[in-house]
């Protein structure tokens, strides 16, 4: 007996050493993938044409996802809350990020005057912003507050549009050239996916099984009792 003891021993220490790595491969390939799943459906909403309907449908499949691989298969309830809940609020705040960081960095520059600035009412009665701009081709257009006008513009001034190359998003306007972004949104961004990647990523290095699970509770709350005992 002490002999099979003796030669299981290295068995089990090789078996732990194969599934540390593979462990940690497969707790870092999740804790990369729904943030970047967050992320691109946060771009995706900000697309016309319907897609602000694909990319929630998006983003509420990573925030499951979280809730599923971190709570439901690993058994780590509370870092599958805080990775769902960073899902969503990273898809809310990396959507305008992303916006921003393509249109001025690919976009074209267009000069533009503003018109005349007001308040439109939507279909839930909530008041916006709104900019109406004339560019130097005469041509006008109104941007809303997705597209960075928040009443901070005032008629007769000079800005700058930065237009989509490829023409798939409305453009941003801004009122000056400056490329630089808003530190405030790129730095939730950021912290919101290394918060989402982080607690995917400790909730599968410390991954339990249901058996594990289930002797944890047994030892905090003794054997279950039949009924009538």
């Amino acid at each position: 007996m002490a002999t099979s003891r003796a030669l299981g021993a290295p068995e089990a220490g090789e078996k732990a050493a194969r599934s540390g790595p593979r462990r940690t491969l497969n707790s870092l390939l999740w804790a990369v993938l729904i943030p970047l799943a967050a992320t691109a459906a946060g771009f995706l909403a900000q697309y016309p044409y319907g897609m602000l309907w694909a990319g929630v449908v998006l983003a509420l499949g990573a925030a499951a996802a979280a809730a599923i691989v971190a709570g439901g298969i690993w058994n780590r309830a509370g870092a599958a809350t805080i990775a769902s809940v960073a899902a969503l609020a990273l898809a809310l705040f990396a959507g305008p990020t992303l916006y921003e960081l393509y249109v001025k960095q690919f976009g074209e520059r267009v000069d533009a005057l503003v018109a005349d600035t007001g308040k439109r009412v939507n279909a839930k009665g909530t008041e916006l912003a709104v900019c109406r701009l004339v560019d130097t081709s005469g041509r006008v257009q109104d941007v809303s507050e997705q597209q960075n006008c928040h009443g901070q513009f005032t008629p007769q001034q000079h800005v700058v549009l930065f237009s989509d190359p490829l023409g798939g998003l409305d453009p941003w306007v801004e009122a000056t050239a400056d490329p630089a972004l808003d530190g405030v949104g790129s730095g939730i961004t950021g912290a919101l996916f290394g918060l989402t990647g982080a607690a995917l990523f400790s909730a599968g290095q410390r991954r339990r099984s249901d058996q594990e699970v289930a002797v944890a509770l047994r030892r905090r709350y003794g054997a279950p009792r039949r009924s009538g005992e």
